[in-house]
């Protein structure tokens, strides 16, 4: 996960500071010198490491932070603040055009996953009312249009493409397309090479002037650290960059082309790719970034994945369901599924506050006992998902057989729901208790 090794360094500097009662200017001093240490150990750009250290040491010395009764936490509130700043401080939305179709352009260098993260956002945008359309500009890459069909296929996203055609007509005809189709964006995926070279940034110049694009994003690669940064500023000095697409921020990346892309290009990071699924796509809220890398969660990303992944109606009635006691193995079985849908355990417990990169060390084993609940529950009949009472020994055995786990596993999934079971009808009785009584459904004396 990136930003890892980043908050466990900065955790470890802060947890020094909390020992202290009181706090000196040699004490912020050589915290400071920690957190330098770690940003350069990330990857961050010198110069935006020096720069962000000599504006939180400029904040964290003057009087409020040294004569405050919690200095440490005072120190950790001005570093969370300038790293938000560091990263933009607010999200930004991608540009919509008052005149359809919008035109987005993604450029980057070749594996940095425009193909993939394209159709990705015009699936969010789709999920957002719009009607988007691909277009195949890429026509040097092996296999280049077909994996743009597929992934459009996938998402639902028709993909427009001529051949090995002149992208810039390509490209020209994919507009004039979506305006006599209804397509109210054009995603521009273009071709990327190895490396930046005149030839590549005349094509795409060529391109952004014949169909002027409501927004040139950039597509680049967290993993590759200081190169993506250094691409990011070639491209923006060649091309001129709008926005900045960061993708892999969910791999082995130290986070620092995160936290320096922004500042050496002065271009919004917009939305950040997170796994290789087609959902896998968030919008970046730098503030919320900043939040994960302190260690204190990001919450408010979780409610959204949760309210993504779980449909509202059908949340009700299980809740009711629950309620009435009438809550059977496949109402559980679909709660697993929404669960699952959210991302990996790892990524959703990195959402909650308090939970450090150690504590996630075993959470690969929670996902693996996901899928085996779920490929038992799978291997039951509509019957005995309703009626697991009726689960004898032989039952058992045919269920462990076709989900290749063990009967111990099935009497321990059983014992589960059992358990919740048990809770939900005290909870359901309570609750029925109290409307008895007259009394709306809440806390004890309220």
């Amino acid at each position: 996960m990136a930003f890892e090794s980043l908050s466990e360094k900065l955790s470890a500097t802060f947890k020094k500071l909390r020992g202290k009662g009181r706090l000196s200017e040699a004490d912020i001093k050589e915290a400071m010198r920690d957190v330098r240490l770690a940003l350069l150990e990330a990857d961050v750009s010198y110069k935006v490491v020096k720069d962000f250290i000599a504006r939180v040491s400029e904040r964290a010395v003057g009087s409020d932070v040294l004569e405050s009764l919690t200095p440490a936490q005072m120190v950790i509130k001005i570093v969370n603040e300038e790293l938000t700043s560091t990263m933009g401080s607010t999200n930004t939305k991608l540009t919509i055009s008052s005149r359809s179709p919008t035109v987005v352009m993604l450029v980057g260098l070749q594996g940095a996953g425009k193909t993939t993260n394209g159709a990705k956002l015009a699936a969010l945008m789709k999920k957002n009312g719009k009607r988007p359309l691909l277009a195949a500009c890429d026509i040097y890459r092996p296999a280049a249009i077909k994996q743009l069909e597929t992934v459009g296929a996938q998402v639902n996203v028709p993909v427009f493409q001529m051949g090995e055609t002149n992208p810039v007509d390509i490209a020209r005809a994919a507009v004039e397309h979506a305006k006599k189709h209804g397509n109210d964006m054009v995603f521009l995926d273009t071709a990327g090479r190895l490396h930046i070279d005149p030839v590549l940034m005349d094509e795409l110049k060529n391109i952004k002037s014949a169909v002027s694009p409501d927004e040139v994003m950039l597509v680049v690669d967290a993993m590759t650290g200081q190169d993506a940064v250094n691409a990011a500023k070639a491209f923006d000095d060649a091309l001129g960059i709008d926005s900045i697409f960061l993708t892999k921020l969910d791999g082995d990346a130290r986070g620092g082309a995160a936290l320096s892309v922004r500042a050496v290009t002065g271009k919004p990071i917009k939305f950040a790719g997170i796994g290789e699924k087609l959902d896998g796509i968030e919008p970046f809220h730098p503030d919320r970034m900043a939040s994960r890398i302190l260690g204190m969660g990001d919450i408010l990303t979780l409610i959204e994945k949760a309210e993504q992944s779980m449909d509202e109606k059908k949340a009700a009635q299980m809740a009711q369901r629950l309620m009435s006691n009438r809550f059977t193995l496949t109402d559980f079985y679909e709660q697993l599924s929404s669960i699952k849908s959210m991302g990996s355990i790892t990524d959703i417990a990195g959402m909650i506050p308090g939970l450090d990169a150690k504590a996630l060390k075993g959470a690969a084993i929670d996902e693996k006992a996901l899928v085996r609940t779920q490929a038992i529950i799978q291997s039951m009949t509509v019957f005995e998902r309703d009626n697991p009472s009726v689960l004898n020994s032989s039952r058992k055995k045919r269920i462990a057989a076709g989900s290749g786990t063990q009967v111990v596993d099935i009497n321990r999934l059983l014992k589960q729901f059992e358990a919740m079971q048990v809770m939900a009808k005290q909870f359901g009785g309570k609750q029925s208790r109290r409307k008895f009584h007259g009394k709306k459904p809440g806390f004890p004396g309220f």
